[in-house]
């Protein structure tokens, strides 16, 4: 079985000495540490967000995939993604995040097929994001494209 397989089937753990991962496990529940997630966020260098705001959010997201990296009985929170719907057609991906030790190494691809899934079994047809410019290239390689017929988002924020 390829390093890889092994990796993300959470059966087995790899053997590689170099390797700082045992077994990466995914989850949908929504019940995550806050202050684990922050310690995560701020490990991105995301501003820092009222807990109460995120725990509300998380709650109200249609979607959530935490992803872990776990050794025996301790799992250590190394990504996470959520995403708002309507339920029936559209999925807009929010927060996507995962620890810079782990960047590089086909996590956040694992992480956002995970999330992508999540969403396709719901019937979701149609997901957005919002990219920050350094990371557009990351997504375009996931099959995310800007929008064909040229529409730019519009935002409202209070003054």
């Amino acid at each position: 079985m390829s390093f890889w397989k092994r990796l993300f089937t959470g059966v087995e753990t790899t053997t590689d000495s170099d390797s700082v991962y045992d077994r990466i496990v995914f989850s949908t529940n929504r019940e995550i540490d806050l202050y684990e997630l922050e310690e995560l966020c701020d490990a991105v260098g995301w501003s820092r967000r009222p807990l109460r705001k995120v725990k509300k959010a998380i709650e109200h997201s249609f979607c959530v995939v935490s992803m872990y990296n776990q050794s025996n009985d301790f799992k250590h929170l190394i990504g996470f993604a959520r995403a708002t719907s309507d339920h029936a057609f559209n999925a807009t991906i929010w927060d996507v995040v995962v620890h810079p030790e782990y960047q590089g190494k086909g996590m956040g691809k694992a992480l956002m097929e995970k999330i992508i899934d999540e969403l396709r079994a719901e019937d979701i047809s149609n997901i957005t994001l919002f990219a920050d410019p350094h990371v557009v290239d990351f997504y375009r390689r996931l099959g995310f494209v800007a929008d064909p017929e040229g529409i730019r988002g519009m935002f409202w924020y209070p003054e």
